[in-house]
């Protein structure tokens, strides 16, 4: 765990997540609206997480890092929680993600954003130099309420 100004602080720790926390801003972010509470739990199961904390340990922030730990590492679900967004705790959490050891020597570190290039950006994240290289599958409406429940 990594203490931090005004005694914040981000830990790897998952026995420290607070799911309901996290559940809660994902499942109405525009990236993730509706997922359902299995899917995002096996998700936090299968990735390298960190938490953001205040000085009396309520969960004030989240990020999920899915990787090999060795060529590829992927960025996802990053946020902080509303009342505290602008206070610099989004600065701190990106810088200890790509300081992370376990994230070093990588060959390629993407993620994905429609709001915050400048923010990645500080952090050495650019635009895809080629998009040609990239291919994906983005299903529609894949957490519709009908395809799985809550």
């Amino acid at each position: 765990m990594t203490q931090q100004p005004h005694n914040y602080s981000i830990s790897t720790d998952k026995s420290k997540l607070n799911f309901n926390v996290i559940y809660n801003f994902i499942a109405n972010s525009y990236w993730a609206k509706g997922i359902p509470k299995s899917v995002m739990q096996k998700a936090i199961d299968n990735s390298m997480c960190f938490g953001v904390y205040s000085p009396n340990n309520e969960q004030v922030g989240f990020a999920r890092v899915v990787t090999d730990n060795a060529t590829f590492a992927y960025l996802a679900d990053v946020f902080i929680t509303p009342h505290l967004q602008g206070c610099g705790l989004s600065k701190l959490l990106i810088k200890t993600i790509v300081e992370h050891p376990e994230l070093q020597g990588l060959r390629r570190f993407l993620l994905a954003t429609s709001d915050a290039h400048g923010l990645y950006a500080q952090y050495g994240f650019e635009p895809i130099d080629n998009p040609a290289l990239l291919m994906q599958i983005n299903p529609a409406n894949v957490y519709d309420e009908n395809k799985e429940a809550n």
